[in-house]
């Protein structure tokens, strides 16, 4: 007896909606599917690219050549990858693997191959941003964080990567963006996340909330693969130590995650009670209720609010220096 359609759907539902037909079944897919039905009129936009805000024309079926004078881009070392647009996981492929069996016994390839989970994780819509080639290869799998002192390497593009602590920093215009996928990813694949990652994504998701393109951009990948990011949407909060959701892996194969070592607790400063630190957006600087003279007088339009001091500091602020 022949399965309808309808029947069909119900068990998908059952499953948890999680695997629809719509869904991109592979990497190359996933990036066709965003051509055309997410980013397919974004190219001459004022967002443009995820790191650089740079303009492009598309080319072929997912690639596109970029206009690096409308972002005032200038090549760092490879005019070639400068040129052309690439698709970032903004958690990186190697994070996706490195915490699976498959990448242990043959890296990447390997995963594609032979581990279902990994699939599913790798054409994530939700994960993917059209970027600069070159700014691509630079980030690598390097962790996101906060360079204060890394000059500009770009132009007048502002995202910079530190190649000796293999730190990234994202535009500040994509910081929130970046904070959020980080949170999907992690939660519906129940992926590890340092502490210190963690209080910075916390921190970068309050200093920066979702734009109008984030919830247009979250409301078109649900169209494509049935379900919404909700750390965009705000059905879900992320909070220290938060346990995931592993709500991706229903219905997938039973490869199991390789373990991890686990990671020496992070020094965290003094929290600030009931009252929040203060940040002030625009000279980074933070003041903590008690013994900082000038907590009262930061300009509301610049106030950011963090839970405590160790949350600022993950998010680039500084302590004041009349703080007693």
């Amino acid at each position: 007896m022949k399965t309808s359609s309808l029947a069909l759907a119900f068990i998908l539902s059952i499953a948890g909606q999680h695997v629809l037909a719509g869904a991109p079944e592979s990497f190359e897919k996933a990036k066709i599917a965003l051509r055309e039905k997410v980013y397919f009129d974004r190219q001459t936009s004022d967002v443009g690219d995820l790191y650089c805000g740079c303009r492009w024309t598309w080319m072929g079926r997912s690639g596109g050549r970029l206009d690096l004078k409308s972002c005032g881009y200038e090549v760092r070392t490879d005019s070639n990858r400068a040129q052309r647009i690439e698709w970032e996981h903004i958690v990186p492929a190697w994070v996706l693997g490195h915490q699976r069996q498959c990448w242990q016994k043959g890296g990447r390839e390997n995963c594609k191959t032979s581990d279902p989970v990994f699939r599913v994780m790798e054409a994530d819509m939700h994960n993917l941003s059209p970027t600069i080639g070159e700014v691509n290869a630079d980030r690598s799998n390097y962790s996101y964080g906060v360079l204060p002192s890394t000059p500009a390497q770009y132009g007048a593009c502002p995202t910079r990567t530190d190649f000796k602590q293999r730190v990234t920093e994202p535009r500040d215009a994509v910081k929130g963006l970046v904070a959020r996928v980080q949170f999907y990813m992690h939660d519906r694949y129940g992926l590890s996340m340092s502490r210190q990652q963690q209080q910075l994504f916390m921190a970068w998701n309050r200093m920066y909330p979702a734009s109008a393109w984030e919830r247009e951009r979250d409301q078109r990948i649900a169209q494509v693969m049935g379900h919404h990011n909700p750390f965009v949407t705000g059905e879900r909060t992320w909070t220290l130590g938060h346990k995931p959701s592993r709500e991706g892996l229903a219905g997938q194969g039973t490869a199991t995650p390789a373990r991890r070592p686990v990671e020496p607790p992070v020094q965290v400063a003094e929290e600030s009670g009931s009252a929040p630190v203060i940040g002030n957006s625009a000279s980074k600087i933070y003041h903590l209720p008690v013994g900082c003279p000038s907590y009262e007088q930061v300009q509301e339009k610049n106030r950011v609010s963090f839970g405590s001091a160790a949350d600022a500091e993950a998010a680039g602020f500084r302590r004041a220096g009349n703080c007693r």
